[in-house]
């Protein structure tokens, strides 16, 4: 008999084979949106809804803990369907022996995030469980949202769209890992966890074409392009110099052996502009502090026979390579 596996939560290869399999293989005609983070429907406008459950360990790191993760992971996936986010609900899961002053921290970093957009809580629930039943503390949200930029789907996702990247990557997959008492690294490196909507919103606002988008958590940044081409007669090229990866990262990567690619973002995102636009959006998410080093990493292509459905790494020598899909489970627990 088929068992679960830690490689099905990664958000990779292995997830999405679990989703298409069991999920989707029952539920598929229900859903309102397939292949994004957040469905969208209509009353009195358009409306982005996400939920979202978080169990990262440790629960609290450098750059953040699971409150403020909480709020902006599940802000940031309505944030990337165009929306400003208005509503959440929360469902906290308590082990029997949770410290109340932790847990009074944790609530402090979620009111901080909810002040920070103005975001109201509709409801929660809390549960507490028998010691040993879960680890310390989980927590389920649900994130409603305003559709301010309609429209914005993978499947716009076009030939000759620019492929822009709003931060450098793999900060926070680096952090949980350089903090797991079993790897134990010594490192400066802190979690780039943050809501994006403040970013983005001058972008919503504009003319500009931008058409997909999708924050890079599980998996980074090389799940979210596989994903976007994944059964399309597209292909994406990247160009691997502009790949912007800060030196504490690129270190512990190096240490570990993992791809800078492939680790978990909670406070970067990627876009698909239009080309003739692309330059502006990078001038105004620069504006922002989370965006001040938004570069444009690359561009969606017409596919050839060997490139069809594929991303495509192009190193400084014009060598290429195929970025692969993460497989297996890098990190257990990483949001």
């Amino acid at each position: 008999m088929e068992r679960i596996t830690l490689a099905q939560g990664s958000g990779g290869a292995a997830t999405n084979a679990l989703i298409d399999k069991v999920f989707l293989a029952h539920l598929r005609e229900h859903f309102v949106s397939l292949g994004e983070d957040a469905g969208v429907v209509r009353a009195n406008g358009l409306l982005a809804c996400s939920t979202d459950s978080f169990v990262i360990t440790p629960i609290c790191f450098p750059g953040g803990d699971i409150g403020k993760l909480s709020v902006c992971g599940s802000s940031n996936d309505v944030a990337m369907m165009g929306a400003k986010p208005l509503y959440m609900s929360f469902g906290f899961m308590l082990e029997e022996g949770f410290s109340i002053k932790l847990l009074e921290s944790i609530i402090q970093s979620i009111k901080q995030e909810l002040m920070q957009t103005n975001i109201a809580i509709i409801s929660a629930d809390t549960k507490v469980l028998p010691k040993g039943s879960i680890d310390q503390i989980f927590i389920n949200t649900t994130c409603i949202g305003e559709i301010l930029l309609p429209n914005v789907s993978t499947q716009a996702l076009s030939v000759g769209d620019s492929i822009i990247i709003s931060a450098p990557i793999g900060a926070h997959g680096a952090r949980i890992f350089a903090s797991r008492e079993n790897i134990g690294l010594e490192s400066s490196v802190q979690s780039d966890c943050a809501q994006l909507y403040p970013m983005l919103a001058p972008l919503f606002a504009s003319d500009l074409a931008i058409h997909t988008m999708r924050d890079a958590t599980r998996g980074g940044l090389a799940a979210v392009l596989q994903e976007w081409v994944q059964g399309r007669e597209l292909c994406i090229e990247i160009d691997e110099r502009e790949l912007p990866i800060d030196e504490g990262v690129q270190g512990i990567c190096e240490i570990l052996g993992l791809e800078p690619t492939h680790l978990a973002n909670e406070g970067v995102c990627v876009l698909a502009v239009k080309e003739q636009d692309a330059q502006k959006a990078c001038e105004m998410l620069r504006a922002h502090t989370l965006g001040h080093r938004a570069c444009v990493i690359g561009k969606v292509c017409a596919p050839s026979k060997q490139t069809q459905s594929r991303v495509v790494l192009v190193n400084e020598w014009g060598g290429r390579r195929f970025m692969e899909y993460p497989d297996g489970e890098l990190l257990p627990r990483i949001c």
